[in-house]
């Protein structure tokens, strides 16, 4: 009789957990998605890099922020970086994943009206190879505990 009882007893907690499962009950649920860029000024080109965050990089977070497809944007820097690690991160902010699915044509408008064309652009991120190299780049999705 106690095995009886103990196999019930298993079996209805087994149950209530799959039916739990099945019915969302998650602990958590998705929440927007964040882009971080891993960067590492090079020696003596810190500012200079900041310059162009507070000028070029940041018009193009605030348009893409006017137009709908950024939530935010934030620069962090690393107090104490190691032998080539990365002494900022820049991190953009998405509502979700589709909301970074732009068509190319989509993208190209987009960078033009911030840097004037595609070319100029293109012409940019090799000056800035010289003050800067991208060491990285994680897409991760922000968890919201319920």
């Amino acid at each position: 009789m106690k095995r009886i009882f103990t196999a019930a007893l298993i079996f209805a907690s087994v149950a209530a957990t799959a039916s739990a499962m099945a019915a969302g009950d998650r602990a958590y649920s998705n929440g927007p998605v964040w882009d971080v860029a891993a960067i590492q000024t090079k020696d003596g080109h810190f500012e200079d890099y900041m310059k162009f965050l507070d000028t070029g990089w940041k018009a193009q977070q605030e348009a893409l922020k006017k137009a709908g497809v950024v939530l935010d944007y934030k620069v962090l820097t690393v107090a104490d970086p190691r032998d080539n690690e990365p002494d900022l991160y820049l991190m953009v902010e998405y509502k979700n994943m589709a909301a970074m699915d732009a068509t190319p044509d989509e993208i190209d408008a987009m960078t033009s009206k911030v840097f004037g064309s595609v070319a100029s652009a293109n012409q940019g991120q090799i000056d800035r190879a010289a003050i800067r190299t991208q060491r990285g780049d994680m897409l991760t999705r922000e968890l919201i505990l319920k």
